[in-house]
């Protein structure tokens, strides 16, 4: 298929398997949300389809062309962690130009956190503001895919519905995989929803399959 392919993902850590049957696709228009309990691997497989990680075994594309794991800048592929990233030493004007593309540049400036921190280095934010920006730059970047972990935590809840539209308005372009540890904010977004279930994959088709795979109440 075209589209991002990931398939015969295996992972394990000192001997414990945590990845073992997995296979997800994502085509650009598309919002694909990965659910799963704390432990569950989520994290493991973002890492690995962006190239931060080594799998034990894996096999990714993007149309004709297989992805070896290059997380150089040149990667088609985007990856927010739940950790700040972002250099200390740069200021957020800088920040944009290097991750957007100058009209998208133009939208996050406009954006009234991001504006008046234009001169500040990431430090020099608050913890949901640097979040937010980390967020925005993500969203906005030049990539044909974009994988968020954990996307909403930190951020304040009168910035989260915004964050949902602008990755629905967004997609239209690009496809997204996320994360978040509350599954409400995934299924208010996603076009398509997978659980990790003990390792493997599953493609859940509506809500109350999540309540028979007993991953919500």
């Amino acid at each position: 298929m075209n589209g991002l392919h990931v398939d015969s993902v295996t992972k394990s850590f000192d001997g414990k398997q945590i990845l073992t049957d997995v296979y997800l696709g994502c085509k650009k228009g598309k919002i694909v949300g990965l659910l799963g309990r704390n432990g569950s691997g989520k994290s493991t497989l973002l890492q690995i389809i962006f190239g931060a990680r080594k799998a034990d075994t894996k096999f990714i594309r993007i149309d004709d062309k297989v992805i070896t794991g290059s997380t150089k800048t040149t990667n088609p592929i985007k990856y927010l962690p739940q950790n700040h990233f972002l250099p200390k030493h740069l200021k957020v004007s800088t920040l944009i130009k290097l991750f957007c593309t100058p009209e998208n540049g133009v939208r996050i400036k406009s954006h009234p956190v991001i504006n008046i921190s234009l001169h500040k280095k990431p430090l020099q934010l608050s913890g949901g503001e640097r979040r937010l920006l980390e967020v925005l730059l993500l969203i906005y970047s030049n990539s044909e895919y974009t994988l968020l972990d954990e996307s909403f935590n930190g951020i304040a809840p009168v910035y989260k519905d915004e964050i949902k539209s602008l990755l629905k308005k967004q997609s239209r372009e690009k496809g997204f995989i996320i994360t978040d540890h509350d599954y409400r904010n995934i299924l208010d977004v996603a076009t398509r929803i997978i659980l990790i279930h003990d390792g493997a994959t599953k493609h859940i088709k509506n809500k109350d399959e999540l309540i028979q795979w007993d991953y919500i109440p």
